[in-house]
């Protein structure tokens, strides 16, 4: 034991423990919001069930939590900047030059993702700092990536976006985006 306290241990633990990145968009009939997470996890495939937390201090948590419906896009590579958007506070969304459009019930999507799926929130659970959220898929693609999938996956890593690459030996290993970039998504 150490005299750090034990939320020190824990914000190392998970800096140190990579995740996959999603984007999360919903309209609660006021404005399109998306926040950036990498907090998804599935649940169920059968009903198709998903989990993820929306922090309180986001100011998209309110108007994901007020929505009928959302859309979860899981991100690849390719997708980097939208990661970066959706994580960016106060940046423009929805503005002009990026790829949008409404599905029938008026949930915002980002046509340039390959995977996402359209969701209805079923259950939320208020825990310090946060909402954990499940949500049932409801509709949406999962369409493949044109190479391996390790090397079009998007990591989230000691706050860090990262990328798998294949080394000459044919061993994947991450790839940090932007050696000097630090976003603010935490």
């Amino acid at each position: 034991m150490n005299d750090l306290p034990l939320s020190h241990a824990f914000r190392e633990a998970f800096r140190c423990h990579p995740a996959g990145v999603a984007l999360i968009t919903a309209d609660p009939g006021t404005a399109p919001v998306a926040m950036t997470v990498s907090s998804l996890i599935s649940v169920s495939a059968d009903p198709p069930i998903v989990a993820f937390s929306l922090s309180a201090r986001s100011g998209s948590t309110p108007a994901v939590l007020a929505a009928t419906s959302i859309v979860i896009h899981l991100l690849r590579y390719e997708d980097l900047d939208l990661a970066r958007l959706g994580a960016t506070p106060g940046a423009d969304r929805f503005g002009p030059g990026v790829a949008w459009e409404r599905l029938p019930d008026g949930a915002p999507r980002y046509t340039t993702v390959r995977t996402w799926f359209h969701a209805r929130i079923i259950g939320t659970l208020p825990v310090a700092g946060a909402t954990v959220v499940t949500a049932e898929l409801t509709d949406g693609e999962a369409s493949a990536p044109p190479g391996a999938p390790e090397h079009e996956s998007l990591i989230y890593l000691d706050r860090r976006w990262h990328r798998l690459r294949e080394t000459s030996g044919g061993r994947a290993e991450l790839t940090p985006m932007d050696a000097e970039y630090r976003d603010v998504f935490r």
